[in-house]
């Protein structure tokens, strides 16, 4: 790799991949939303547009030998309009300019909600389908755009795409603070018997996922056309985790519980009644949400040791020492 775009370069995930990029001297131009002087002052050209623009995709993507795209619209509460516009057309105009250029490789960022099936997973690995039903418009438009992604003629375009699970660390703009917002307010409640373990995964080692990925592509070419699950390899007891984290910030721990099923109908009732009501707010609770809170969902990593030489960089440990550092610095 020698000149890369990013897309979403200026997000978590894009900043931490931005830094292992840079420390192997790569050069890095970010398309993104905003302009970022952090990154500018590092030495990254940043071109401030919208994912949706074919034309700016377009003439950003010349020049290019890779692409990691990881821009995308997140969440769990929205317009499907907007949740496809941006993540299913954006990433058609992405595969548009990376087989217009001659670009060699492309990365995608995805996420392992393009299989959740309303089931407890436990160690699935990538034979596991796609979902055939969804709960939540960001799971159903990033199965679309990984499918189209991992479709493309290899020959034409080395793709793979990184399924990260809940990522978090220092500087998490979303899982961490919303978490720690819920607990001071007292309005967390465990879902089901609060022994369901999920995987967790520190944003170093997503970045690190994502740059092997890169290189296989360009080496190996071992990992064409395939989807990898990335992760800290150790799931966690989801509500152990979140208590061990209260304790540490001196955040009431959550005790109070409710069931799966009590937790699933009343996100589908604040569902009804937000559409009704042509909401932009979040519920605080919905289906998807429920299932997350309360099912086990970890998934295995052997694909990526294998395929790409994925170990991770950062313990679980070492990583919540670190988040917590930063917690009490701001």
């Amino acid at each position: 790799m020698k000149k890369v775009l990013i897309t979403g370069g200026g997000g978590f995930v894009g900043q931490a991949i931005i830094k292992q990029l840079l420390q192997r001297s790569v050069s890095c131009v970010v398309l993104g939303r905003s302009s970022y002087p952090q990154l500018e002052n590092d030495g990254v050209l940043c071109l401030r547009g919208d994912i949706r623009d074919k034309e700016f995709v377009r003439s950003a993507i010349q020049g290019m030998d890779s692409v990691f795209h990881v821009a995308a619209l997140a969440g769990i509460w929205g317009k499907w309009d907007d949740y496809y516009s941006i993540n299913v057309q954006g990433t058609e105009n992405v595969l548009a300019g990376c087989l217009e250029y001659g670009v060699a490789n492309l990365v995608y960022t995805s996420t392992p909600s393009v299989v959740f099936n309303e089931q407890d997973i436990e160690g699935a690995d990538e034979s596991l389908p796609y979902a055939d039903r969804f709960l939540c418009h960001y799971a159903r438009s990033k199965m679309m755009a990984e499918k189209m992604v991992l479709d493309v003629d290899q020959a034409k375009l080395r793709t793979c795409a990184i399924r990260p699970h809940l990522v978090w660390g220092p500087g998490d703009p979303h899982l961490i603070p919303r978490l720690l917002a819920r607990g001071k307010a007292g309005d967390l409640k465990m879902v089901g018997a609060g022994n369901n373990r999920v995987d967790i995964s520190f944003v170093e080692n997503v970045a690190h996922g994502h740059v092997l990925a890169a290189e296989a592509l360009e080496k190996t070419q071992t990992c064409c056309g395939k989807p990898y699950f990335i992760s800290q390899g150790e799931p966690v007891n989801l509500w152990q985790w979140i208590n061990e984290l209260f304790v540490e910030l001196n955040i009431k721990q959550v005790s109070k519980s409710v069931s799966l099923p009590f937790a699933y109908r009343l996100g589908a009732f604040l569902e009804f009644v937000y559409t009704v009501l042509q909401s932009k707010n979040e519920p605080l609770m919905t289906r998807f949400l429920a299932e997350q809170l309360g099912r086990a969902h970890f998934f295995s990593i052997e694909a990526a040791r294998r395929d790409l030489g994925y170990v991770p960089v950062v313990s679980t440990d070492e990583g919540m020492e670190r988040l917590i550092k930063w917690i009490r610095s701001i």
